[in-house]
């Protein structure tokens, strides 16, 4: 590993990070063994998965049950302490993921701080650490548990304990003898039947999944509880970074971020916040920024063709039955949420806010619910953010003027910032917006999937240069030391898939014909659906039958318009399989998707290059998701968070290390090479990533260059290679630097810019993409 400019000592600013997903199969040790790899791959810091005690059997370590250990099945204490003793090894620090906003409580037993409140109900010790309204149970907490009310006659006593197949539940003291049923009875909490979740629940959960219990880290009791184990990590130097996860869910965030600030003494933090196209952070947030997702926007727009819009609008028309309303979808898949799985939420804040003078309780709700589907953004922070609750109540008086007196009889309630209503309302507009635009809307709407994704807009179809330009500026000067990113464990499909699909964009017409035929083939009830699964195969293409299935069955699944998660169609399901297998046993279908794959994959490789060098070299500090340094065709979770070849990575990169340039092709090398040598400037030469200033290209093509110039280390990518492979070459297109000799860090090459600057055509004739230097 090349020395350190610092004299090897680990920096509080990362300058660039690289998840790990920690899991029992990919333990702390494992973690530890590619420390070396991350240093020779230019990285300044690890950045892992929640590693805190977890539900047994976790993938991703997001059901914390106990904030005192670190998870044993991971590798425990001591596995950690290896891990931060390899990482220091190397100059490398540690980025910890967080999660303050709840707790996993699928298995009371697991959970110390859980299994006491149901033992002890409001006189546990930890009654205060959860967000209960035990007045709405009759004092009682609702679990929804039981495959049917009926279930209650299976319960047993065993060992102290009540039984339901395998679950158990704590038995309160002094209950007494009895049947099974009698002894539920007299608990601090009622076993109910799952179905009630939607509507009858008592307490808050992490969006609507009933295992993950809210925790109240607004409480400096719980925050100190639920963080002592990690700010020690952080004053003993074994964690340099955190990231905050899921901060909209917290009562108060800017209260949170503060306390958090001070207690770690400034460490470098991020948050999990999605901001939708225009919004910004509360400024007063004690954070370095976001985890990406709008970095993430920002490169996918620039490189999606504009012009390829109408064509695929009147494709999903066609296949729809009529043009899809954007707005109206969302709305509508909103308020199936609120009327539906996060129905429990909906009816807490009525109860919440209680009476309205001359406003009927229906009305109520149904202006609640208005408001939640109508909200713009995921949440307000009043008295930050002010403007978006007064524009959604101006948006739906209009729209629904039978609710302007409940309207307005909530907005001045929902105004009063501290107040449990608008902080329960602030709360819940989050979930609302999750579940029915990325886990809903999403699914359903498959014009063009490259855009649907966590932190875009899929009616924004592309954007220019300039406006590429514009968003690096303004994150240079807001943002400069926030998280940028492409590809995260909650991305709806990798990078490399969507640069791959991005290319349809380009080629509208051939991809309806083959849509088009695809469906005549292999019909489908589902049209859309149809659509989008055969989008997605295409872009992961080559992949196993079984990741096919597993991710065609979700994606419906998710949609809810022909099959649900708790209702499934069984006969729907079937022919949706019918289709997946066509893809593989079909000749003339698997003859199709192998061509249109190997029509597009070479330019989707351009733009994956692209899309890697602008991420990487933007304002804000890069993360590399594992992995995705060579090629990544993923899809959904679970399908990416599948194993990853480090010994392949690193043959690969000591292979770049002696000075092979590589071809463009499967092996990935090439991407690898873009990753290593940019990640290894910015940790070596961090001058040369100070500033931003857009770098201009002249002639015919100089509509296919993105360029900008961070402080002495500028950036060119290609867009739309589609267009430019027809045009038959960069032509006239030259790139407008000042005069002199420039090297580029990937190839090697020297470029000599004159008064006419660097000619496109030799700069990039063997990579779509350049970082150049003074020589």
């Amino acid at each position: 590993m090349p020395e350190q400019p610092d004299g090897g000592r680990r920096r509080a600013v990362p300058s660039a990070t690289y998840r790990l997903q920690v899991t029992a199969d990919f333990t702390l040790d494992d973690a530890a063994s590619v420390a070396g790899y991350l240093a020779d791959l230019g990285v300044t810091h690890a950045y892992s998965s929640p590693l805190l005690r977890s539900a047994a059997g976790s993938t991703h370590g997001y059901d914390t049950v106990d904030h005192a250990h670190i998870d044993e099945s991971r590798g425990g204490r001591a596995g950690f302490d290896r891990l931060v003793a390899a990482l220091h090894e190397q100059c490398l620090g540690l980025v910890l993921d967080l999660v303050p906003n709840h707790m996993g409580v699928a298995d009371p037993a697991e959970a110390p701080w859980w299994w006491d409140v149901l033992q002890h109900g409001r006189d546990s010790a930890h009654a205060d650490a959860f967000d209960v309204d035990w007045d709405f149970g009759g004092g009682r907490l609702r679990l929804p548990v039981l495959g049917s009310a009926d279930d209650v006659e299976k319960l047993e006593v065993v060992d102290g304990e009540l039984r339901y197949y395998d679950n158990r539940f704590p038995i309160a003291p002094g209950t007494g003898a009895g049947t099974p049923q009698e002894v539920h009875d007299r608990q601090h909490y009622e076993l109910v039947d799952w179905r009630r979740a939607d509507a009858d629940l008592n307490y808050r959960r992490f969006f609507a999944i009933n295992t993950l219990a809210g925790l109240r880290a607004e409480d400096p009791a719980v925050f100190a509880a639920t963080h002592e184990l990690v700010l020690r990590l952080v004053e003993d130097g074994a964690v340099d970074g955190l990231r905050i996860d899921h901060p909209d869910g917290l009562a108060d965030p800017k209260g949170y971020l503060d306390r958090l600030a001070e207690a770690s003494g400034g460490r470098w933090t991020v948050v999990e916040k999605i901001l939708e196209p225009g919004e910004n952070l509360p400024e007063s947030w004690a954070t370095a920024g976001t985890t990406g997702y709008d970095a993430l926007a920002e490169v996918d727009e620039v490189l999606v063709d504009p012009a390829g819009e109408a064509a695929l609008t009147a494709l999903d028309a066609e296949l729809t039955g009529a043009t899809v309303d954007y707005a109206r979808l969302v709305h509508d898949s909103k308020r199936e949420v609120t009327d539906g799985i996060l129905g429990s939420e909906v009816a807490r804040l009525v109860r919440v806010i209680g009476e309205l003078p001359g406003v009927d309780p229906a009305q109520q709700t149904e202006a609640l619910a208005e408001l939640l589907a109508s909200f713009p953004v995921y949440r307000s922070y009043l008295p930050d953010g002010r403007e978006h609750l007064d524009a959604t109540v101006a948006a739906v008086r209009e729209r629904r003027p039978d609710l302007g007196a409940a309207v307005d009889a909530l907005h001045p309630v929902l105004s009063q910032a501290g107040t449990e209503a608008a902080t329960r309302f602030e709360q819940t507009s989050g979930p609302v917006m999750a579940k029915g635009v990325e886990d809903s809307a999403y699914y359903r709407w498959a014009r063009f999937v490259a855009l649907n994704e966590v932190g875009g807009d899929p009616a924004r179809f592309g954007s220019t240069v300039e406006e590429f330009h514009a968003a690096q500026a303004h994150r240079r000067t807001r943002y400069p030391e926030a998280m940028t990113t492409l590809s995260t464990h909650d991305t709806k499909r990798s990078e490399d898939v969507r640069a791959r699909l991005a290319v349809l964009a380009e080629i509208p017409t051939e991809w309806a014909e083959l849509v088009r035929h695809l469906l005549a083939r292999h019909p489908l009830s589902d049209r859309p659906l149809a659509h989008l699964v055969w989008q997605n195969l295409v872009g992961a293409w080559p992949l196993s039958r079984e990741r096919a299935h597993a991710y065609a069955e979700k994606a419906a699944r998710e949609a809810g318009t022909s099959t649900t998660w708790t209702d499934q169609d069984e006969e729907f399901e079937a022919q949706l399989h019918e289709l997946v297998d066509a893809a593989f046993d079909d000749e003339a279908t698997n003859a199709a998707i192998e061509d249109v794959v190997a029509r597009i994959a070479p330019f989707g490789r351009s733009n994956s290059l692209s899309q890697k060098l602008l991420q990487l070299t933007m304002p804000g500090v890069p993360d590399v998701y594992q992995g995705t340094e060579l090629w990544d065709l993923s899809l959904v979770d679970p399908d990416n968070r599948r194993p990853v070849d480090y010994d392949l990575r690193r043959r690969l990169l000591a292979g770049l290390d002696g000075g092979e340039v590589p071809p463009v092709d499967d092996t990935g090398a090439a991407k690898l090479l873009v990753v290593s040598r940019v990640l290894r400037a910015r940790r070596d030469s961090p001058e040369l990533f100070s500033g931003y200033e857009p770098v201009a290209a002249t002639g015919s093509a100089a509509g296919h260059v993105v360029a900008f110039d961070r402080g002495g280390a500028v950036s060119v990518a290609t867009r739309l290679p589609v267009a430019l492979a027809a045009a038959g070459s960069w032509g006239d297109t030259a790139l407008q630097l000042p005069t002199g000799a420039w090297r580029d860090l990937l190839t090697g090459q020297r470029h000599v810019s004159d008064i006419t600057g660097i000619a496109m055509g030799p700069l990039l004739d063997r990579l779509p993409v350049a970082l150049l230097v003074r020589d």
